[in-house]
C-alpha cells in the first residue's frame, strides 16, 4: 500500500478525534408526532359545541341596562304625577322632562326608547300632539265641585264609591278639597285590604228606621250567600223579592198589516167586436 495514503489516513483520524460529535436522539420523531396531535385534541370541544356560549358579562350588562331604563321611567312618572298634583298640568316635551328630572346625560338609545315605546305605552302618561307628554290621572277632576259631581254620578248610576287613593292621585291639592267637602262624603273601609272607599252622602235618602228592624237586619248573615240563594230563602218565608230594579220601557206595539190577496185577472170579452164576429158551423 502507498505510504502517502497511509499518512493521510492517520491524519484524518486525528482531526476527526479532535472535533466534537453530536448524536441525534431516536425519540425526536415521536415528539413531533405528539406536537401534531396536541392541537387536534384542543379542537374537539369546539366541534362538539352546537351554538354560541352565553357570555356572563353581556348578560349582566343587559340586566343592568334594563334596570337603568326602569329607574329613568319611574323618575319621570313620579315627577309628572307631582306636577299634576301641584296644578301644573301643561304638557312638556321629552327634553323638558329630562331637564326637570336632571337626566340629560342619558344615551340616545334610551331617549329613543322613551319616545317610541315607553312613554306612549305607559298608562299614566298621555301623549299630546305626538311630541309632548302629560300625566294621565284616573279621573278628570280639578276641584271640589268636580269631585262632588263625579260622586253624585256614581251614586245615581249605581256604580258605588271611588277609591280614596284614586281621588288623591287625580285631584290636585286633594287633602284641602276633601277637608272642605267632608260633610258631603262618606268613608267606608274595605275588609279585605283595609283601603278606604269614598261615597256621596245623599241626605235625601236619610230616614228614621225602627231599632227593632235594625237589630233584625244586622242579625241576618248574608256574607256567604249570593242573590239566587237570598231569593230562594225569601220565597220560602213567603216574601217576594224585587226582580226588576229599573224602569220598564214599553215596547212599541207591532200592528199586523192587512193581508192583500192577489186578485186573479180574468180574461175580458171583446164586447166592442160583437157585431163583427161571425160563427162558422161545421155543417155549412
Amino acid at each position: 500500500m502507498d505510504p502517502a495514503l497511509l499518512r493521510e489516513h492517520e491524519a484524518f483520524k486525528k482531526r476527526a478525534a479532535l472535533q466534537p460529535s453530536v448524536e441525534k436522539k431516536k425519540r425526536e420523531p415521536e415528539k413531533e408526532s405528539v406536537k401534531d396531535e396536541a392541537p387536534k385534541k384542543k379542537s374537539k370541544p369546539s366541534s362538539v359545541s352546537s351554538g354560541p356560549r352565553l357570555n356572563i358579562h353581556t348578560y349582566k350588562s343587559m340586566t343592568g341596562s334594563s334596570q337603568v331604563r326602569f329607574g329613568i321611567l319611574t323618575k319621570i312618572v313620579q315627577h309628572m304625577k307631582a306636577r299634576h298634583q301641584e296644578e301644573e298640568d301643561h304638557p312638556l316635551t321629552l327634553e323638558e322632562i329630562l331637564d326637570e328630572t336632571n337626566q340629560l346625560d342619558i344615551s340616545a338609545r334610551d331617549k329613543q326608547w322613551l319616545q317610541m315605546e315607553s312613554l306612549p305605552q305607559n298608562p299614566k302618561i298621555e301623549v299630546v300632539d305626538g311630541l309632548k307628554y302629560r300625566f294621565k290621572a284616573v279621573y278628570n277632576i280639578k276641584d271640589k265641585k268636580g269631585l262632588l259631581r263625579l260622586l253624585k254620578k256614581h251614586d245615581l248610576k249605581g256604580w258605588g264609591g271611588i277609591m280614596l287613593e284614586d281621588i288623591q292621585e287625580s285631584l290636585p291639592n286633594s287633602e284641602k278639597h276633601l277637608k272642605h267637602a267632608a260633610s258631603e262624603l262618606l268613608y267606608i273601609t274595605r275588609a279585605q285590604d283595609k283601603k278606604k272607599v269614598v261615597f256621596f252622602n245623599d241626605r235625601t235618602a236619610q230616614f228614621p228606621v225602627d231599632e227593632e228592624f235594625q237589630k233584625l237586619w244586622r242579625a241576618v248573615a248574608v256574607d256567604a250567600m249570593d242573590d239566587a240563594k237570598i231569593d230562594e230563602y225569601l220565597e220560602k218565608q213567603g216574601i217576594r223579592s224585587m226582580q226588576d230594579h229599573g224602569i220598564k220601557k214599553s215596547l212599541p206595539i207591532k200592528r199586523k198589516k192587512p193581508n192583500k190577496r192577489k186578485q186573479l185577472k180574468r180574461p175580458r170579452d171583446n164586447e166592442h167586436l160583437a157585431d163583427v164576429l161571425e160563427t162558422y158551423d161545421e155543417n155549412k
